[in-house]
């Protein structure tokens, strides 16, 4: 049984870490936050100690390591984007490795000073590429595999998720603690297309707003048209009015289906971390790179048949509000 810290305790992804610990047969020991609404840690680990004040989170963490049993293996960060680097550095520096949620950090150069701290604590980072879990992103990939090499794919990837007046106030409407929609919601699918279609030849970025984003990528294997939302006036109208959300991924004339699965793939990124076999500094450093460029991007006007056609319903509507 490893014993685990959770910085981060009351956000929207944090359950998942607290079951992934749970259901790989290890204990959380101690958890953080500066919100203290995390009743969850009841049903899931009931005797983890609580801390709001992250310096006495982090006394209580050095002071378990006077007790081999009780001495944290592992740090889980599910901070704001903004907070990772610092709370993954603590982590380190606490001598345990340390699992943390997407994005990692936001530029290449903060990988490079993670990779340095690693070094000097003999400790390891790890990032939670969930999606290269799932079993349609596997069968796709191995699809583009087998194809001839000479085929490059023509995708469409599509996501808006409806985000109330709520998303502006916090930390996520904040792009110098978010980094942005491109980042906030769209690193996981930049990791996906990377890990199925390979090295990224091209970024363009047609269009950029606070809740808004799209433009196209070229890939070894892939041409890709993407456009990422929170307005939900950007819902297609069969889907406004019944669903929050709208997720396409087309890939050449088929719609890649993994709308389920999704539950236990935190489980299963925590079984191939304790099994030495999650994913690193250098796995994560593509999409990194990926939102990093997107978000210093000079706007093009896009080639014919580069723009996403949602991005081309924008040029029509006029400027944006």
């Amino acid at each position: 049984m490893k014993n685990f810290a959770l910085i981060g305790a009351s956000g929207y992804i944090a359950p998942r870490h607290m079951r992934a610990i749970k259901d790989t047969g290890n204990r959380l020991s101690a958890a953080y936050d500066v919100n203290d609404s995390v009743g969850i840690i009841d049903s899931l680990a009931p005797d983890a100690d609580f801390f709001t004040d992250f310096e006495c989170f982090y006394e209580h963490s050095q002071t378990l390591k006077r007790s081999p049993a009780q001495a944290l293996d592992y740090v889980a960060v599910c901070s704001p984007n903004h907070l990772h680097h610092a709370h993954i550095a603590a982590g380190l520096r606490l001598g345990c490795n340390v699992i943390c949620e997407k994005p990692l950090v936001p530029t290449p150069e903060l990988i490079n000073e993670l990779t340095r701290v690693e070094k000097e604590t003999g400790q390891r980072v790890y990032n939670i590429l969930q999606l290269r879990h799932h079993d349609a992103i596997v069968q796709l990939r191995n699809k583009v595999a087998n194809a001839p090499q000479d085929t490059k794919f023509d995708v469409d990837l599509t996501y808006i998720t409806s985000r109330g007046k709520w998303y502006a106030a916090s930390w996520k409407g904040d792009p110098r603690k978010s980094f942005g929609v491109a980042t906030n919601i769209g690193v996981h699918f930049f990791d996906m297309l990377h890990f199925i279609f390979g090295a990224l030849q091209r970024n363009d970025v047609h269009y950029s707003q606070a809740d808004k984003a799209g433009g196209y990528l070229e890939y070894e294997r892939a041409r890709v048209r993407w456009f990422l939302s929170i307005d939900a006036s950007d819902l297609p109208p069969e889907v406004q009015g019944k669903k929050p959300t709208y997720r396409s991924i087309d890939v050449s004339g088929e719609q890649l289906e993994f709308s389920e699965g999704f539950t236990d793939l935190h489980t299963t990124s925590y079984q191939q971390i304790l099994a030495s076999r999650g994913y690193g500094l250098e796995d994560a450093r593509h999409c990194i790179e990926t939102v990093h460029t997107i978000r210093n991007a000079t706007l093009q006007t896009g080639s014919l048949g580069e723009v996403h056609p949602f991005v081309a319903q924008l040029a029509r509507r006029g400027p944006h509000p």
